[in-house]
Order: structure tokens, then C-alpha cells, then sequence
């Protein structure tokens, strides 16, 4: 089975790298062809364009930024699934709304294409390390056929349902891993401003009944003070978006998550649109630093 991998940013290209570990023949198309140059090296076939990867694969797995990068290389001319051979599968990792995947769903039944919405829950380094979580949701048999192309991926693999379901689990998480940097950040906050050391303190927030792989991975940019981006604020916003509109849809009321995306927006305006998500901490930090100066004058 040949593989095509389309959107090679850094979960796309980390995504190949882990289906040629698998050992499955890859081919790879991105808007920057210099993208795809380390994994040529391995082997990879390189495309002129994504209107190829189901003319050359069985399979098209594809990471993209957001609902409009969706329907573009998806949808759009020259996109995806104009070009794919029926009796061919399209794998859509990206987190985007139920309604643009809908539409993506509605445009590779007319196709011929079988479709497995397959969001993921993890970074890069989660990819690299095969800890990876994917929410998966589709036709069944086509999810039976193709779990060993996912597992290769990542090795906690979530069958949901037979259609939007995994769109909506992706969007569930990013309320609690959204809401968990919010409150990790507040809690040191509150802990350094008290006089606790902040290592101190993620050692035992980490031994507590709040500890999670999320905490642990974290913990050590956030003693190095490192806010290089795994998932940058701005995306962390665009998500939240995708959840209050969904709330929106069905008639449900966030509060919290609405008053994270305030703090969201006020991290990406004050310069941290491009930094890791964490920057919340750093946000509220520098907040309470000025508050303090403030005070004391």
C-alpha cells in the first residue's frame, strides 16, 4: 500500500517520518517543495502537486492549519480529491470544524473516496515517540483496513463512530487541554507570587491528583522559560473558535471557554501570537508583575 502524505509543516512532516519507520512506500506533496528535501533522502517520492497523491497512493494522509487550508488543498483546483482515483482513502488529520469536514465528506463520496476523519491529540515530539492519540471516526470496515497505517502513526488509536463524531472529540479536548494551560498557569502564578519555587511547585502539581502527561510535558519549558511552539497561541485560538461556534450550533453555553479565548486573544495581542500556547503563563505573569510595580510606586 502506498502511502501519500500532503502538508508537511511540523506534524505532517513528523506524521512521514513515522510511515516510513513503518515501512509503507511514501510519496509527498507541500506548497514549499524545500520541505520535502530530508525525506526524499529516506526515500520518499516528491509530487509536483497534492492533485497527485491519490493518482500515486492508495492512501492520502493530510495535516493542515485550518478550515480554509482544508478546502484548498482538499478541495480546491489542483486540490486532493478533483485528481484521486476512486476505490482510494483520504485520512484528514487537521482540526477543523464538523461543517468544513462535512463538506470535505460530501466531496470525496462524490469522488469515489473513502474518507476517515482522523484528528490527533499529541505534538511533534509525541509523533517522533509513537505516543500519539487519533480520534477516528468513518466507515468502520474502512477503519478495520487501515489501523495498522494508524498505529504506525501513533499507538493510541480511537474508533468514535461512523461520521463527524471524531471532529467533535478533538474539540472536546481542546476545551480541556486549553482550560488545564489556563489553570496551570494561574496556579504558578498564585504559587511564585506566595514564595514557592516554580520547580517546586510543577514537582508537586505533578505528583498530584491534577499530574498529567500534559503537566509533565510542559514542566520542563516552563523551568526553562522556553515558549518555542509545539501549538502556538494563535492556533490554540483558532480552536477555541471551532468550539464556541460548535457550542453556538447546538444551543450550549461555554462560559469557561469563552473566557479562555479573551485570555487567548489577549496572550496572541500582546505578543505571544507565534509562541507556544504556554505563553498563557507567561501573559498572566507579566500582568501581575506590572500590577505589583504598580502597587508599590
Amino acid at each position: 500500500m502506498t502511502v501519500a502524505v500532503v502538508g508537511l509543516g511540523k506534524m505532517g512532516e513528523a506524521i512521514a517520518d513515522r510511515i516510513l519507520d513503518g515501512g509503507y512506500p511514501l510519496v509527498v506533496a507541500n506548497r514549499t517543495r524545500e520541505r520535502a528535501v530530508p525525506l526524499a533522502t529516506r526515500g520518499a517520492t516528491v509530487l509536483d502537486s497534492a492533485s497527485e497523491a491519490l493518482q500515486r497512493a492508495d492512501v492520502c494522509v493530510t495535516s493542515l492549519a485550518a478550515d480554509a487550508a482544508v478546502e484548498s488543498v482538499l478541495l480546491g483546483e489542483g486540490g486532493v480529491l478533483p485528481g484521486a482515483r476512486p476505490g482510494t482513502t483520504l485520512v484528514e488529520t487537521s482540526t477543523v470544524s464538523v461543517a468544513c469536514s462535512e463538506q470535505v465528506a460530501a466531496a470525496a463520496a462524490a469522488a469515489g473516496v473513502e474518507y476517515l476523519r482522523a484528528p490527533v491529540s499529541g505534538n511533534p515530539v509525541a509523533v517522533r515517540a509513537g505516543t500519539l492519540t487519533i480520534v477516528v471516526s468513518g466507515p468502520e470496515k474502512v477503519f478495520v483496513e487501515l489501523e495498522p497505517l494508524l498505529r504506525a502513526i501513533g499507538s493510541k488509536v480511537l474508533y468514535v463512530g461512523d461520521g463527524e463524531q471524531a471532529r467533535v472529540v478533538k474539540l472536546v479536548f481542546q476545551i480541556l487541554i486549553g482550560g488545564t494551560a489556563e489553570l496551570l498557569s494561574e496556579a504558578l502564578v498564585l504559587g511564585e507570587a506566595a514564595g514557592v519555587e516554580r520547580s517546586r511547585l510543577l514537582e508537586a502539581i505533578g505528583a498530584s491528583a491534577a499530574g498529567s502527561p500534559f503537566v509533565a510535558y510542559k514542566s520542563p519549558p516552563l523551568l526553562a522559560d522556553d515558549y518555542s511552539a509545539t501549538f502556538t497561541t494563535a492556533l490554540m485560538l483558532k480552536d477555541v473558535d471551532l468550539v464556541l461556534e460548535l457550542a453556538a450550533e447546538r444551543g450550549v453555553e461555554l462560559p469557561l471557554a469563552r473566557k479562555l479565548r479573551t485570555l487567548l486573544e489577549a496572550a496572541a495581542d500582546g505578543g505571544h501570537a507565534d509562541e507556544d500556547f504556554m505563553a498563557l503563563y507567561l501573559q498572566l505573569r507579566q500582568a501581575v508583575a506590572g500590577e505589583t510595580a504598580t502597587r508599590t510606586r
